[in-house]
């Protein structure tokens, strides 16, 4: 399809640009053949489908966005992930940063806070056949401590800091990336990294614009 096409090519474009800032000239190719196989036009309005492919955050109701291709496909990146890794994405929103993950990764549990939202990608990615994907509705600034420890969590809201709960269902090892701020540009995209004894660390990447992170 030519838009997604034109659509990884602008993600190998803005990595390019920002390699001074992310760390890296270009992302895996596991994690851009995921963002070629995930159909986004499943996950956004019917009558944004012409526009799903735009790099660039699109509204998907309930005043909450599918998040901007490059910034989908850097997170996913960040994580380093692994096909057995088990990972916990906070804020399902649509289920298209899910359904990515679910591409390069063993397992992922996803936890929405709007209930029309988690419910409608539950069912979505049912039927887009990902069954890796466990979707439920609750507090996602308090994780999911009974599939935990993680391999990797990403958040995909900004949260005014970074949740201890979520750092303590990280398994050693393991990351987390995360928006951390305010609201506006005044966020700052995170790596969280907890070693093997245990200890955390934190790194800054982009300035980013998300929707803030709701739960205790």
């Amino acid at each position: 399809m030519q838009a997604r096409d034109q659509m990884l090519k602008e993600i190998e474009h803005e990595t390019r640009t920002t390699r001074d800032r992310i760390g890296r000239d270009r992302l895996s190719p596991g994690v851009m053949e995921a963002m070629g196989r995930v159909p986004r036009e499943e996950f956004v309005p019917a009558d944004m489908a012409d526009r799903a492919y735009d790099n660039r955050p699109l509204p998907i109701g309930q005043g909450q966005t599918i998040s901007q291709p490059f910034i989908v496909a850097l997170m996913t990146d960040l994580l380093d992930p692994e096909p057995g890794d088990r990972v916990l994405e906070v804020g399902t929103g649509c289920g298209y940063q899910a359904a990515v993950l679910a591409e390069v990764v063993g397992e992922v549990w996803s936890i929405e806070t709007i209930p029309e939202l988690g419910n409608a990608a539950a069912q979505r990615l049912a039927r887009l056949g990902y069954d890796n994907v466990h979707v439920r509705i609750g507090d996602g600034s308090q994780g999911w401590p009974e599939e935990a420890p993680f391999d990797g969590i990403l958040v995909t809201a900004a949260a005014p800091e970074i949740p201890e709960a979520l750092v303590e269902q990280l398994e050693p090892g393991g990351r987390m990336v995360i928006p951390v701020g305010g609201g506006g540009m005044g966020q700052d995209l995170r790596v969280v990294s907890k070693d093997a004894e245990g200890e955390v660390s934190s790194r800054s990447v982009l300035p980013v614009a998300f929707v803030p992170l709701t739960g205790s």
